[in-house]
């Protein structure tokens, strides 16, 4: 999953964006108003964490923005701002959930696994298809009730695959969605971590449709290969 971090405070921004590594996403970082704007509306990002006190346009002028170009990117409002006419703000604005500074680095990720979990349709913490399951609180994944190890890139692949069962994701997607927006981006390499996950995973889970992408299908649950 790939998240966007609009932070003017650059210690906040740092610390937010290190834990988000840690738990396994990949984080862009904006710290203006100006910036973040752009970054949100031009690429495909999984969700937003978006200050509102921001220099250049503060961050309900922003969200506004997004939404009226049509962006449906989860919002995540992190503000220092705890009056409750600033959170109806920041939701009529078009903000799916509220965080108010200071706050618990460990409660900031809980909310953001929520946001994705919802937007993927998912109603738990563990997604499960056959045999395996991810587990997006710990990080971790299991086959048959078994621990896999699995690389960094290996978790985020699979992980953005179970977050989107029942549809096809092409290789250019998953590309989008995996790496950053400096990193120098090969959708071959898609293929790669894909033949990985198969060998390390040992289950018909991961199915290639021909001339379109990768398919996780709910309705068919794998069994072991």
């Amino acid at each position: 999953m790939r998240l966007l971090v609009v932070e003017d405070d650059r210690d906040i921004n740092r610390q937010v964006v290190a834990a988000l590594e840690e738990a396994g996403y990949v984080a862009d970082k904006a710290f203006d108003g100006e910036e973040g704007g752009y970054l949100g509306e031009n690429e495909p990002y999984d969700a937003i964490i978006l200050d509102m006190g921001l220099p250049k346009a503060d961050g309900v002028t922003v969200l506004q923005n997004w939404r009226r170009a049509g962006v449906k990117t989860p919002v995540i409002i992190l503000t220092a701002r705890d009056r409750w006419s600033d959170k109806v703000d920041g939701f009529d604005a078009g903000a799916d959930d509220y965080v108010t500074k200071p706050f618990h680095m460990e409660e900031l990720m809980a909310r953001v696994r929520a946001i994705l979990r919802r937007a993927a349709g998912h109603a738990s913490s563990q997604i499960s298809c056959g045999p395996v399951t991810l587990d997006t609180r710990s990080g971790r994944v299991f086959v048959d009730g078994a621990p896999i190890k699995l690389t960094s890139h290996e978790y985020r692949l699979l992980s953005y695959l179970m977050h989107h069962t029942g549809r096809v994701v092409s290789r250019a997607e998953l590309t989008e969605h995996l790496y950053d927006q400096d990193f120098d981006r090969d959708s071959n390499t898609i293929e790669v971590f894909v033949g990985r996950l198969r060998k390390k995973l040992a289950v018909d889970l991961i199915q290639t449709v021909r001339g379109l992408g990768y398919l996780i299908d709910p309705n068919q649950p794998p069994g072991r290969g």
